[in-house]
């Protein structure tokens, strides 16, 4: 099993810009990539970014130029980082880590962006 948490979710203005993490822990070898996804009410939870054990990244075509996924593979953390958020950027994030054919999640952390 893998136990994901995230943090850094909150209220931020139109333009502004947040930094999510997400720490992983328990069986956390051979990790094939993390990333994050997110879910905005009535919608379907949608790719956000990603990142492979090798450090290659995709990004939906929306976040492409405005967020950035990096990871510290020592501290077995993934971040994101949203720069120039707008109101349809509101949403619950949520981090995810596949193992081999396993698929993990965190619990969610809200990105609310007002005008």
């Amino acid at each position: 099993q893998v136990q994901l948490v995230e943090s850094g979710g909150g209220l931020v203005q139109a333009g502004g810009s947040l930094r999510l993490s997400c720490v992983a822990s328990g069986s956390i070898f051979s990790i094939n990539a993390m990333g994050w996804y997110r879910q905005a009410p009535g919608k379907q939870r949608e790719l956000v970014a990603r990142i492979n054990s090798g450090g290659n990244t995709n990004y939906a075509d929306s976040m492409k130029g405005r967020f950035t996924i990096s990871r510290d593979n020592a501290k077995n953390t993934v971040h994101l980082q949203m720069n120039s958020l707008n109101v349809e950027d509101t949403a619950v994030y949520y981090c995810y880590a596949r193992r081999s054919t396993a698929i993990y999640w965190g619990q969610g952390t809200q990105v609310t962006v007002s005008s």
